[in-house]
């Protein structure tokens, strides 16, 4: 009879455990920013402008940093690094020139860099 009772002890606080852990798990700790984002994007570097309301950007992280993977023939912006709070990311060194903000669910660019300008507006 005890070891009915221990296997079904252990069947009750198997999955407890399973629960409280996942509630504790902070998003930003996680890799819950990568991932495909959909929206209006943009780019321009003074010769070349694009901008279209149906783009994608594609978050890898790489290391410690992130890269963003611009859809429509849009470059690319790599080795970004970002300061982590709850639930969000937002990039080091962000102004009004370098701004992203990045959730499980959003991502923001305003990103001036060398006489060229990304946005993007997108969600998940």
């Amino acid at each position: 009879m005890k070891k009915h009772f221990k296997f079904l002890a252990f069947l009750l606080i198997i999955p407890l455990a399973f629960v409280a852990c996942s509630k504790d798990d902070d998003p930003a700790d996680n890799d819950v920013f990568v991932g495909t984002y959909n929206g209006t994007i943009s780019y321009n570097n003074g010769s070349t402008s694009i901008r279209t309301e149906t783009g994608k950007v594609t978050v890898v992280k790489t290391g410690n940093n992130y890269d963003f993977k611009f859809s429509d023939g849009i470059p690319d912006l790599n080795g970004v690094q970002f300061q982590k709070n709850e639930n969000e990311a937002i990039s080091i060194g962000s102004d009004e020139s370098k701004y992203i903000k990045i959730t499980a669910g959003t991502l923001k660019i305003a990103y001036l860099n060398n006489n060229a300008t990304w946005t993007a507006d997108c969600k998940r």
